[in-house]
């Protein structure tokens, strides 16, 4: 689960990421972080969307390469 403090940092910098839901990659999220709590994030689409997801799902910048380990 991703912490309050990473979450934080994305938020504060405007960082966009990439929210890795499973192993295709179509399904993968795309924005900024907004809000959060403590089993959701709120991150707002490039369409200006915003969507909750869980907070177990793998975070990543968008410029890195796509997380790929799947349990």
């Amino acid at each position: 689960m991703i912490s309050e403090e990473q979450l934080d940092q994305y938020r504060i910098d405007g960082t966009k990421l990439r929210v890795v839901r499973d192993a295709d990659p179509k399904n993968d999220v795309r924005g900024i972080v907004v809000a959060w709590d403590d089993d959701t994030v709120a991150i707002r689409k490039q369409n200006r969307n915003v969507v909750k997801l869980n907070r177990k799902y793998h975070y990543q910048p968008y410029t890195e390469e796509r997380y790929n380990e799947w349990l």
